[in-house]
This record gives structure tokens, sequence and C-alpha cells, in this order.
């Protein structure tokens, strides 16, 4: 990486030059040939957190008799993920919604048909849930889901603390983009005489692969595959270019 030193120094140099510099600069050289090349810096990492989002539907006849029990199953679920150790700071409220249930009655031999009829109400109430111990999610999940709670709306996976990774990503691409260049400079004939621009594109974090099985009342646990994560960095790099001495 030394080599690559010197001309992000002398791209950052340029940035304080006054603006009379460059548009004389452009003047005297308005031709200037560039090469600009994009590339992605992959590094791949097993999950160390899970992301899941659960939550409580009943329905009953009348609105209150309906959210009386999706507040009882869902205070159980509460208690089942505290329990299971899960910190208040990683549990929140992601939906919570009252909808009336309505009946269509079929249409009548003449085409005719009579209004909808609301016949109960429906309450959802969802949480979203940060795991940070993987190992636990499947047991986890099986517990919730036996104490009430009867929608589980997804997992997903994630590095929490991505930085790192992040910066290996962003060298792996560098050296990539270093060696192509050198390639294309050797192929075509030019050298390359400085990085004139240096910008860092849009990060793919694709979802991650995950295997969930319903839960029985004989099943020990929710089998869960976490799979792995890969962290991506897109760098760009123009340089500008010279013809090879003869």
């Amino acid at each position: 990486m030394i080599a690559m030193t010197r001309p992000l120094l002398v791209a950052a140099g340029l940035m304080l030059l006054p603006a009379a510099a460059f548009a004389a600069d452009t003047i005297a050289n308005p031709a200037t040939a560039t090469l600009t090349l994009t590339a992605d810096g992959v590094v791949s990492a097993p999950p160390d957190t899970a992301i899941v989002s659960l939550g409580v539907v009943q329905e009953a006849d009348t609105a209150d008799a309906a959210l009386t029990a999706n507040n009882k199953a869902m205070e159980k679920t509460l208690a089942a993920l505290k329990e299971a150790g899960v910190a208040d700071r990683d549990i929140a409220t992601s939906s919570f919604t009252i909808d009336p249930v309505m009946s269509y009655p079929p249409q009548k031999s003449d085409g005719t048909q009579e209004p909808p009829k609301i016949t109960g109400y429906r309450v959802s109430n969802a949480v979203t849930v940060k795991l940070r111990d993987i190992a636990k999610a499947g047991g986890l999940l099986d517990k919730v889901i036996r104490v009430g709670a009867n929608d589980v709306r997804g997992v997903s996976f994630t590095v929490d603390d991505q930085d790192s990774l992040m910066d290996e990503a962003r060298v792996a691409a560098m050296k990539t983009l270093e060696t192509r260049a050198e390639l294309y400079a050797r192929t075509g004939g030019f050298t390359l005489k400085r990085i004139v621009a240096v910008s860092e594109g849009s990060q793919d974090r694709p979802p991650m692969p995950m295997m969930m099985a319903k839960a029985v009342p004989q099943a020990e646990s929710v089998p869960i595959a976490a799979g792995e994560q890969d962290i991506r960095a897109t760098v760009n790099i123009t340089w500008e270019i010279e013809p090879a001495a003869q």
C-alpha cells in the first residue's frame, strides 16, 4: 500500500490549490487523458447478530375482547424474551394495528349483493428483536411461539460492527484497482501519472440465507442457519495518464 500512498497525497494536495491554478492548468492542457476504473472489495464473515420480527395476532367479536387477548399473549411473549436474556434496548415495537374483520356475502342470482358486514376485530402487535447470540435464536423462537407469539414475520442476520470489515473491503478494492490499472497501462502503452479522484460507491449487503421451520409442541427448537454475510465496498479511481516513454 506504500505505492498507493504517494499518489493519494498528491491528489489531496491538489485540492489546496487556488481555483485560478486549476483554470490555468486546464487552458494549458485542454486534453488531459484519464483512466477511470471501478472495483468491488468483498469480505465474508459469519454474522453475529440476528434480527427477528415477531408478534401476536388475535381475533374476537369485539375490538375490546381482541385487544385483551392480544395484550395477554404479548405480555407472555415479552416476558419470555426477557427471561431468555434479551435486553429492553433490543426489543422495539414495530407495528400495532386494530382492523375490522369483514364478511362479504356472495352475489345473488339477480346480480345484486349485500354490503359487507363487520364480523369481528383483529388486533396485531409486532416487535423487532435484536439477538446478540445467534446460537440461542432457534430455542428462543420456539419458546416465544409456545407462549403465544403466532406471527413470526422473518429472521435476518448481520454483523453488528462492520467498520473494520468495511475497511478490509476498501483495501481489497484498492488493490484490485491498482493491479487492473497497471495491466491497462502495460497493454495500452501509457503510464499512470497520478490519481486525480477517488470515490466510494454504494455498499451492497444482500439478505442472509435463512432457514426456519414451523414450531410444533414436540420440537426442541426452531432450526436456524445463519450462513455468511458479504461486506462490500465499491471504489472508483481516476488516474491521469500519459504516453509511455519511447
